[in-house]
């Protein structure tokens, strides 16, 4: 058999060592979509989706907002709830007293709730992929 052949069979059948497909890694997904203005204050909008292999029953992280000094403003809990396994949901949160414009920066300091059937407590915090669309820094 040629080298041309070899590879031409090694492209047919997946790889040397077989067709192994891999399941994607559990993961919560947590994305910082939108900040507003609200009557209250600032209104954070987030999209989160379920990868963890298990509904959570509740999901809870404390976050900390930075002014445009770089500096910490204020430190709250935000309170997902209940999040189905496999499912996306938009979750929001008006912040009493927050002007948007002087948010600079939004970190996810540690997960307070995570809790389901078959779910690692620490799975929220460990399996956590954060992202934002809102143009402020975010993660964890």
């Amino acid at each position: 058999m040629t080298a041309a052949m070899a590879m031409s069979l090694l492209a047919a059948t997946g790889s040397a060592s077989g067709q192994e497909t891999s399941s994607p890694a559990p993961a919560l997904t947590l994305e910082l979509n939108a900040l507003q203005p609200s009557e209250k204050g600032c209104r954070l909008t987030f999209v989160v989706t379920n990868k963890l292999g298990g509904t959570l029953d509740k999901a809870a992280f404390e976050v900390a907002l930075f002014n445009e000094a770089q500096v910490v403003d204020r430190i709250t809990l935000l309170d997902f709830k209940d999040l189905p396994d496999g499912k996306t949901k938009v979750r929001r949160f008006d912040l009493g007293e927050v002007d948007c414009a002087k948010v600079s920066r939004v970190l996810i300091n540690d997960s307070t709730e995570c809790s389901g059937q078959g779910i690692d407590p620490k799975a929220c915090i460990r399996q956590l992929q954060p992202a934002s669309k809102s143009g402020i820094q975010f993660g964890s």
